[in-house]
């Protein structure tokens, strides 16, 4: 208990951007897109980062210059990783750090939404760090996956760091940064839940 208690430490934003500042940053929206290390905080680290910015103590510019590369070329690298590997994915054993379920859902979300996945992925946990992958190992042409790729990469840290900026000036969002974190968490996690729920009970209903 108390190790997983000091690694949820480790992993609150709060810790990670005074200590790690901008190289931390850059390689944890690296990972969690192109090492398919699923478990680091994305969207909420993201947010909080663009907060530090609004206050002056990060560069909002600086943030944009670093992270959103690190997005896109995280996801060229899960594509890479997707192509050379291929199904073979889908069968490596579960351990800490890799779980064959999530694998799954991420290509269940593929097989749904198509090329726009990788845009709709970025905004979703542990689903953005599998779509690249299964986009290569679907043999998506890199052109078409690149594309979306730099679309959702942008989309993804623009809106997140500039939303933390703007909205981080207000008292409000000050007090209760721990529920807007929550919050954002949840909204992330809505379309992958509400995605599950159609497929399951829609699937019930047309069975009936």
């Amino acid at each position: 208990m108390e190790l997983l208690h000091k690694l949820k430490e480790l992993l609150n934003p709060d810790t990670i951007i005074p200590i790690a500042g901008y190289p931390g940053l850059t390689l944890i929206v690296f990972l969690e897109t192109g090492a398919l290390v699923f478990f680091l905080p994305g969207d909420s680290l993201l947010f909080m980062a663009g907060m530090y910015a609004g206050r002056g103590d990060l560069n909002i510019l600086m943030l944009q210059a670093l992270l959103v590369p690190a997005a896109i070329v995280g996801d060229a690298i899960s594509y890479t990783i997707g192509s050379r590997m291929g199904p073979a994915l889908f069968s490596k054993p579960e351990s800490r750090f890799f779980k064959p379920q999530h694998m799954k859902a991420a290509h269940d979300f593929y097989e749904r939404h198509g090329g726009k996945a990788i845009i709709l992925a970025r905004f979703m946990p542990v689903v953005r760090t599998f779509v690249p992958v299964v986009a290569g190992i679907g043999k998506m042409p890199y052109k078409r996956f690149a594309s979306f790729n730099v679309i959702g990469g942008a989309a993804w840290v623009l809106s997140m760091t500039i939303g933390g900026y703007f909205l981080g000036q207000f008292e409000v969002v000050k007090k209760h940064i721990e529920l807007i974190v929550i919050g954002i968490v949840v909204l992330s996690v809505l379309p992958a839940v509400f995605a599950w729920a159609k497929q399951k009970f829609g699937g019930q209903k047309a069975v009936a």
